[in-house]
């Protein structure tokens, strides 16, 4: 357990965390789902290849590091995540194959993202003791830096008024700021368990570093994807200044805003209680369709 001293979270932000039963229709949510846009839409398409193997391994990382926790409200937080996360790769995965039946077939990427998973930062053949112990807080230690990034952009989805006036469809709208609102909801967690079971500073910023230049790499990579094989682009492709543009307009995040998102994770009084808004995500979930059985 970390004797380390660990940032002050808010408080009166902790709810109860719980996996919601979902539901979404794609049958009419078109490729170009943000109208005269592909490449936005093909950016947080990304999501869907990354997202369902992703959290099939925090999942897996999770159930392991249970035994470690001797704090019985963690130990219920981590429970909650893990039903959480399980239910975000299952409405991610579900996206899948309606992308290609609209002609774009996205396995030979999410091969890479499972290898990449399950392999790379999968279980590995060590001896018990202090070499599976380090390997298994490194990756609680990722963990909690890329769930930097995704209570970063479920701040962001919820307030992303431009997808709305793009008129953005309402379904992925909606998956997207269901998912949103419980990274936002939950976004303490994995930065609470990795302080309780180590709290090292140089682990925090070493395994930030990996995961950054990590979602960095394989975020571009599924966009060049999405864009080289839809089928109803010529000659699409991925570039920054399209990027640049989005985030301009307000339908992806900015560069600037990314940026900054770095020194607040690095301070050593970071806590991601202070940032985004429990009282917004919730509002939202109650409000979903999606989060409320597709009602």
């Amino acid at each position: 357990m970390s004797n380390t001293p660990q940032p002050a979270p808010v408080v009166s932000e902790h709810i109860e965390l719980k996996a919601r039963n979902v539901s979404f229709a794609w049958e009419k949510t078109p490729l170009h789902w943000v109208p005269g846009d592909p490449f936005t839409g093909h950016m947080i398409n990304v999501l869907h290849l990354l997202l369902p193997a992703g959290e099939r391994w925090f999942v897996h990382v999770y159930k392991q590091v249970l035994p470690y926790i001797r704090d019985e409200r963690l130990r219920e937080d981590v429970i909650g995540f893990i039903g959480q996360e399980a239910t975000h790769s299952a409405a991610h995965d579900d996206v899948l194959p309606h992308l290609k039946a609209l002609g774009l077939d996205p396995t030979p990427y999410t091969a890479q993202v499972d290898w990449l998973f399950e392999k790379l930062l999968g279980d590995r053949t060590l001896p018990p003791g202090r070499a599976r112990e380090w390997w298994l807080m490194e990756r609680v230690a990722t963990i909690a830096a890329i769930e930097h990034y995704t209570a970063f952009l479920g701040d962001w989805i919820l307030n992303a008024d431009a997808l709305d006036k793009r008129g953005a469809d309402a379904v992925m709208l909606d998956l997207l700021r269901w998912h949103g609102a419980e990274e936002v909801e939950h976004r303490s967690v994995a930065f609470d368990l990795f302080m309780h079971v180590d709290g090292g500073y140089r682990r925090r910023a070493r395994t930030w570093a990996t995961a950054f230049t990590a979602l960095v790499f394989l975020w571009q990579r599924g966009a060049r994807f999405f864009m080289a094989n839809d089928p109803s682009l010529l000659d699409g492709r991925a570039t920054f200044r399209a990027f640049l543009r989005a985030g301009r307009q307000g339908t992806l995040p900015t560069t600037a805003a990314m940026a900054r998102s770095i020194p607040r994770y690095l301070s050593r009084t970071y806590h991601p209680s202070q940032e985004g808004s429990t009282a917004q995500a919730v509002a939202y979930l109650a409000s979903s369709p999606g989060a409320n059985g597709g009602r």
